[in-house]
């Protein structure tokens, strides 16, 4: 009587867990929570699904709020996740994935077939109930494989979230550089049309050669051209924030703020960032799931080779001579072509392509953080080297010129001639404060959107990190200063104005 039980008994555990996996439900955050956890831990920002003209009231409230002040570069990401229309249609992905899971985990419908036939002295009914009996036994590893898609998909659209981030970063650096980019060439233009039209004076009066009024009128037209140029380059970047941001209409009247945010006094210390890079990618979490649910994939294939359609039905068939029949019918597919080698095949080469692509993810992610990282210890030195080097000793010679030019031992050109020298200097300056930035941006980038929880404590000595800079590119080691750093270098230029009286120098020097 016993063992009579047991197998009854087992029968009903496996129906039961049949039926436990077919009640599978929408979730009521749809998957999304995880990508607004990620948002939050690894950027401090709050991501938004917007799904409801609730959700849209409450977006554009709160883009309003970030837009009324001076943009910063977190404002500007905290509103590209608001509001990037591309970010919110991948967001969907997590509703198609979870359909899917939904679907997996559903028992298949039942089949019915009815007929009705007759004869001269008769007629027959026949009435058959059918279900797909494999579907319902492969049932639970189906689901757990659609399971790993939708956390795959998750993973994926976390990542994407941070992609988006990222490129608003650096948007966000470019447009702002621009702006101050073209600022600073507006004061050279300035500087330079009065110098060329105050050397136009002089040469009128024949106190100034041909040769040096040919050079003043150069400077003059580079310098217009290049003010063209640079004004063009700060629409084109500001249009790129502005569509990373999502803005329109009203939306696009933000305000920058003048100039990019100091470099660190401190490169921070970062250790491990291989390792740390490993455990915190979200591609490669990814791309580990997909393998394990191909390798899932690949035992559902060998577990079904010889056995595609298996479907069990119930008859009830009635004449009206022989009356009623019962009976079942049990429909199976003959292996006698197809021994499902193929299929089994097919799924071997499926699974290592995934696992190939899961070895290549990793080797990519690792060169990626040491190249990203060589770009930013090379750029923040390049960086240092003009706040405490370049730049205060061009202020030094520039405040000695004019200095010099007040006591009327330098003539105004010999003043113009050395703005043109500190034009290279706060020009490099601005393109190093600007390569910074877009290096830590690649960096955070890199290692899956933040830097380690200790990154934030100052490196005493660069050569205790565990990735040190390309020997093609050494670091930049600062003499002693002549003066302090300056952690606001001038951005000005000084402007000649044309009515001046020449100084008695530039007289001499013009005969």
């Amino acid at each position: 009587m016993m063992r009579a039980l047991a197998p009854t008994r087992m029968a009903c555990a496996a129906i039961a867990a049949i039926l436990l996996a077919g009640c599978t439900t929408f979730s009521k955050d749809g998957g999304f929570d995880s990508v607004s956890t990620t948002a939050s831990a690894r950027l401090g920002k709050e991501a938004v699904y917007v799904k409801t003209d609730a959700d849209r009231e409450a977006v554009s409230s709160r883009t309003q709020e970030l837009l009324s002040k001076p943009l910063g570069m977190d404002d500007a990401v905290q509103i590209a996740l608001l509001n990037n229309r591309g970010l919110q249609a991948s967001y969907s992905e997590l509703g198609i994935s979870e359909a899917d899971l939904v679907q997996a985990g559903r028992l298949p419908n039942p089949g019915f077939t009815f007929s009705r036939t007759h004869w001269s002295d008769g007629f027959g009914i026949s009435r058959t109930f059918s279900m797909g009996v494999l579907g319902v036994l492969t049932l639970p590893l189906a689901t757990r494989m659609e399971s790993r898609r939708f956390e795959q998909t998750r993973l994926e659209t976390s990542n994407a979230m941070l992609a988006v981030a990222a490129d608003t970063r650096k948007a966000y650096v470019n447009a702002v550089a621009a702006e101050q980019a073209a600022r600073y060439a507006e004061q050279v233009k300035d500087s330079a049309e009065a110098g060329a039209e105050l050397a136009l004076r002089m040469r009128q009066a024949g106190s100034f050669s041909k040769l040096d009024h040919a050079r003043e009128q150069a400077f003059y037209a580079e310098s217009a051209a290049q003010l063209a140029r640079a004004r063009q380059q700060s629409v084109a970047a500001r249009e790129k924030l502005t569509r990373m941001m999502g803005l329109w209409g009203s939306g696009t009247q933000y305000t920058l703020p003048e100039r990019l945010p100091d470099l660190p006094k401190d490169r921070p210390q970062l250790n491990d960032l291989e390792s740390f890079a490993m455990q915190n990618r979200l591609d490669i979490q990814a791309a580990r799931l997909q393998t394990e649910s191909v390798a899932a994939s690949l035992g559902l294939s060998k577990a079904t080779r010889f056995i595609n359609a298996l479907e069990v039905g119930y008859l009830n068939n009635f004449e009206t001579d022989k009356g009623h029949e019962r009976g079942y019918e049990i429909s199976v597919e003959i292996p006698l072509f197809d021994w499902g080698s193929a299929k089994v095949a097919r799924a071997q080469a499926i699974y290592m392509q995934s696992a190939n692509r899961l070895a290549q993810t990793a080797i990519d992610a690792r060169s990626e953080v040491r190249e990203s990282y060589s770009a930013y210890v090379t750029s923040y030195d390049v960086a240092k080297h003009y706040r405490d080097e370049v730049v205060p000793v061009r202020k030094i010679i520039s405040d000695e010129m004019l200095l010099r030019y007040n006591g009327m031992l330098a003539s105004v050109f010999e003043l113009l001639a050395d703005s043109r020298d500190q034009v290279a200097a706060v020009n490099g300056y601005i393109d190093a404060l600007k390569d910074y930035w877009l290096a830590e941006t690649d960096l955070q980038q890199s290692l899956g959107g933040r830097l380690p929880p200790l990154a934030m404590t100052p490196a005493k000595d660069a050569a205790h990190s565990d990735t040190t800079p390309s020997p093609a590119t050494p670091a930049l080691t600062p003499k002693p200063a002549a003066s302090a750093p300056v952690e606001n270098p001038p951005m000005s230029v000084p402007v000649a104005q044309p009515a001046a009286s020449p100084s008695p120098s530039s007289d001499s020097e013009g005969k």
